[in-house]
């Protein structure tokens, strides 16, 4: 580790010099290599794959990679070549009283450590983010992962070496014991900016311990609020996609929350789409953990205390009837993790009264949480979805991976 630190931080300043064209154009070569070795790839994973027999097969979706998964992680390389380079951006410029002309430009950080679990795409986002924004990375993955992502790196360093760029801009961790999390929570003078991605748990220990600059990401306790004039058919389409499209990511909803003048028409249709139409198609149904009002109405499990502030990352849902839109902006307010929270409505009243109290990195009007994510906002990728407010909000692209310094030019002034 002290090794893989000295390199990184020696390749700092390779990665602050590189041009625009040399940044995209191996972008290119790297996605055509992660492409060229997918064979590779799913071997490696393959092998991940078959160790896991400990995750829920909601989680090995997150660890499988396909030939789909991986062209789709090229693609996302491809779509960062494509966006403009965040450094050396005038963020502003002035001439103050004494002539000075201040300017305020964008600059990398230095050395990003991202510490993740289960999901190799990491390897790739990461990277790609990395590079076209100046930046050295160093990867830490989980074990479960190790050998996925190892052979995803390969890939990329070849890429690097054909476009006659440092392999030492990227860099992935061999030691997959907590002594390695570790000495990255603390590698003061080496790791400029370090980014936790994965559970609750990993958050909270880099948050907790990190001595280096850390932001914090990712868990998501996403609700989805049915307002009273919700029209039924979208509300029960959003539900569903936010739900069960991808029930594993951290923008899939884990509470629904359902006005109380529409709770008796509304909730055995939302056990029909989600529980006995699933069934009826072969797919796995979601368990419906119900409050004392809603399981007046439908059947279900009865949730418990903990279930409202629960990140599920499977086929369960925490349902619960609230008398309006004030009650369930509470009710957020004292349960969410401020990732994404949407509101279904056709009340313009209401809905404004939603965005203007919901503290989320993002919020929705008429649309599923689902969207939140680094390509979906444009960024092309995302190294993280920050719930906090210091300096990155929401899905992390190229501008969140720049700090910014002041550049003063003068003709001789003095103080």
């Amino acid at each position: 580790m002290d090794n893989l630190l000295k390199i990184a931080k020696s390749a700092k300043l390779k990665a602050t010099r590189l041009t625009t064209e040399q940044k995209n154009n191996a972008l290119i070569i790297m996605a055509e290599e992660l492409v060229a070795n997918t064979d590779k790839i799913l071997e490696a994973n393959a092998l991940d794959v078959a160790e896991a027999t400990y995750l829920s097969p909601v989680m090995v979706d997150r660890l499988k990679l396909t030939e789909e998964r991986i062209v789709g992680m090229a693609n996302g390389m491809r779509e960062v070549a494509l966006l403009p380079d965040p450094v050396g951006r005038v963020i502003s410029k002035h001439t103050n009283k004494a002539g000075l002309e201040i300017s305020k430009v964008s600059v990398p950080f230095g050395v990003v450590a991202v510490i993740f679990e289960s999901r190799p795409n990491v390897s790739s986002d990461t990277a790609s983010l990395c590079l076209k924004s100046g930046n050295v990375c160093i990867l830490r993955g989980g074990k479960e992962s190790f050998r996925s992502c190892s052979a995803i790196v390969s890939a990329l360093k070849l890429g690097l070496k054909k476009a006659g760029l440092s392999e030492d801009l990227i860099n992935i961790v061999s030691d997959r014991s907590r002594d390695s999390a570790n000495k990255l929570m603390t590698a003061n003078g080496y790791v400029d900016l370090l980014i936790p991605r994965g559970g609750a748990g990993l958050i909270k220990a880099c948050v907790e311990n990190a001595t280096v600059p850390c932001i914090e990401t990712g868990t998501g306790i996403c609700h989805v609020y049915v307002e009273k004039t919700a029209d039924t058919t979208m509300a029960l389409k959003i539900i569903e996609n936010a739900k069960t499209s991808r029930p594993s990511v951290c923008n899939a909803e884990e509470v629904c929350l359902i006005d109380e003048d529409i709770a008796y028409n509304f909730l055995p249709l939302l056990k029909q789409k989600l529980v006995d139409e699933r069934i009826e198609k072969g797919l796995r149904p979601v368990e419906l953990r119900l409050c004392e009002k809603s399981k007046n109405i439908i059947s279900g499990k009865e949730a418990s205390e903990t279930d409202f502030d629960t990140e599920f990352l499977d086929y369960v849902l925490a349902v619960k009837v609230v008398s309006g839109v004030d009650e369930a902006i509470e009710h957020i307010e004292a349960h969410s993790t401020h990732h994404s929270d949407a509101i279904i409505s056709t009340d313009n009243g209401a809905i404004d009264r939603f965005i203007a109290s919901i503290d989320s990195s993002s919020v929705y009007v008429n649309a599923s949480t689902r969207f939140t994510d680094g390509g979906e906002f444009g960024n092309g990728c995302e190294i993280g979805i920050s719930t906090q407010k210091l300096h990155a909000r929401g899905p992390m692209g190229l501008n969140e991976l720049n700090s910014y310094k002041y550049i003063i030019k003068g003709n001789g002034q003095v103080r």
